[in-house]
């Protein structure tokens, strides 16, 4: 019989999650990069949103806050719907 994998506490998926983010999304460009062609959705304004709430999820996990699964979802959700804009911007694949 199989050992199940277990999930980890609600701390460490967000620290996990926050750090998906950060590596899927452009954080780092500029706003000229980001401003370009066809624009439905700001995404400089969008990053800054999702930028300033996983910030301050750092913050509060660095003060032992912790995250419930409905905090994880919300912060899931905001960067699913971020993604989906820069991907129809074409700034991610």
């Amino acid at each position: 019989m199989r050992a199940r994998a277990r999930k980890p506490d609600t701390r460490t998926a967000m620290i996990q999650l926050i750090q998906r983010i950060r590596a899927a999304l452009p954080f780092g460009s500029d706003a000229a990069g980001l401003c370009r062609g066809d624009c439905r959705g700001c995404a400089l304004k969008l990053l800054e949103f999702l930028d300033s709430a996983c910030l301050d999820w750092e913050t509060r996990l660095a003060r032992g806050e912790r995250p419930n699964l409905g905090d994880l979802h919300h912060l899931g959700r905001s960067a699913r719907k971020v993604q989906a804009v820069l991907r129809r911007n074409g700034l991610v694949d």
